[in-house]
């Protein structure tokens, strides 16, 4: 098996731009979301900054920050 390839660094002499960090999403404690795999599901848990627990009905999931996959509905 083989192993992604790390992103590369942005060396300061580069006349290319950096690479922007993704953005992070802000959720709060009860909102409903959507996620890509899980569906549909509402915010249980949070731990600040780190990662959102999701109640998606038929499972929880800890979905950890940058939230990718998830949006608020």
């Amino acid at each position: 098996m083989t192993k992604p390839f790390a992103p590369r660094r942005h060396l300061p002499t580069s006349p290319f731009k950096a690479a922007a960090d993704p953005l992070v999403k802000h959720f709060a404690l009860g909102d409903r979301v959507s996620h890509d795999q899980y569906g549909l599901g509402r915010i249980v848990g949070v731990e600040d900054g780190i990662a959102m627990l999701v109640d998606f009905g038929s499972e929880k999931a800890r979905i950890v920050s940058p939230y990718t996959g998830m949006e608020k509905l």
